[in-house]
């Protein structure tokens, strides 16, 4: 018992030990950031306010490093991610917002039903935005040094959201990454594609809906959207299709990835003439669109000829899962008759 009382005591002990050096680190980055911030032009008075909130979050850390690996397939992922209630919630609230969202779409270019698609999946129609201090989340993760240079550059646009009034220090508070607001904004893309949309001086994607609508379209719209033309339709493969033509997986970077989407690419009815079908067995649209063909999974599971606005989607997050799933809710949404 004596041991085990001992054993104890001294891993409290190395635990706090190696806290408070941990602690003494972060003080002196904390120090570091603050003169580096003065060198860049922010106001004394600003950089003491931020950074006297910042303190080390462990969490995040942990967040960061821990990251669940989950085995999924878009089989099971779009039913989480797009269940019946949250398709039933996006059309009541298309309908309670129709006015501003069409007004938005027309302005911007953009189709209501992806900016209400977009709203969901990112904050659940901005019931859920996270609670983490931003400022403290991203002085951590610099901290921890391993993505350093986008993290700070993170803070400075987090300070420059402060500097210019768009929200007020004890409310600014995001996702343990330093995602924002209705929209799940990085502060990048806050300075970047937000939008004071009503006129009151402040791009305020947290509490109000017509900058967080106008904010989503703005950076659709930014990346190249065209509302002339959909997201994309899944579609049937003739047996012994030649796999070359889908779209290359394991792509590093983005600009790596549209080089393969532009090895894939072809029109429609290039894709008919190859054998693909729609999932009834029909044929293709007989119109003049181009289409690169995506295997979110392998090539046993669903197929999609993807087209250019789905690319902005991949912009927004590079990810299959999460694009293909915007573009099934905005379907489900069913624009215009909901």
């Amino acid at each position: 018992m004596i041991k085990k009382i001992s054993l104890l005591v001294a891993s409290v002990c190395l635990s706090t030990s190696v806290f408070a050096n941990t602690q003494a680190k972060f003080d002196e980055y904390l120090n570091n950031l603050k003169q580096e911030a003065i060198d860049k032009g922010y106001s004394q008075q600003l950089v003491d306010d931020a950074f006297a909130t910042a303190t080390f979050k462990e969490k995040v850390i942990k967040a960061d490093k821990t990251q669940p690996e989950i085995v999924e397939t878009l089989e099971t992922y779009l039913p989480k991610r797009v269940p019946e209630w949250k398709i039933q919630r996006a059309r009541k609230l298309y309908k309670e917002h129709q006015s501003t969202l069409e007004k938005v779409a027309k302005e911007y270019g953009v189709q209501a039903r992806f900016i209400v698609a977009l709203w969901g999946l990112e904050s659940n129609f901005g019931r859920i935005q996270g609670g983490y201090p931003v400022i403290s989340a991203l002085v951590t993760l610099a901290f921890d040094g391993r993505r350093e240079a986008l993290y700070k550059r993170q803070l400075w646009a987090a300070l420059d959201i402060l500097r210019d009034g768009h929200i007020d220090l004890n409310n600014f508070k995001g996702s343990w990454a330093g995602a924002m607001g209705q929209t799940q904004f990085m502060p990048t893309s806050f300075t970047s594609y937000a939008v004071d949309y009503n006129q009151d001086g402040r791009k305020d994607i947290w509490t109000t809906q017509e900058d967080a609508f106008a904010s989503i379209a703005n950076y659709l719209k930014s990346v190249g959207w065209n509302d002339n033309l959909t997201w994309g339709r899944q579609v049937k493969l003739p047996e012994g299709f030649d796999t070359s033509y889908i779209l290359k997986r394991g792509t590093k970077s983005h600009k790596e990835w549209l080089g393969e989407w532009r090895k894939s690419e072809r029109s429609l009815q290039e894709w008919q003439a190859l054998g693909l079908r729609r999932m009834d067995g029909s044929d293709l649209p007989n119109v003049n669109i181009s289409a690169a063909l995506v295997m979110p999974d392998d090539a046993n599971g669903r197929m999609y000829l993807a087209y250019d606005n789905y690319k902005a989607l991949m912009n927004w997050n590079r990810s299959y899962y999460f694009a293909t799933s915007v573009g099934f809710l905005s379907d489900r949404i069913g624009y215009p008759k909901i």
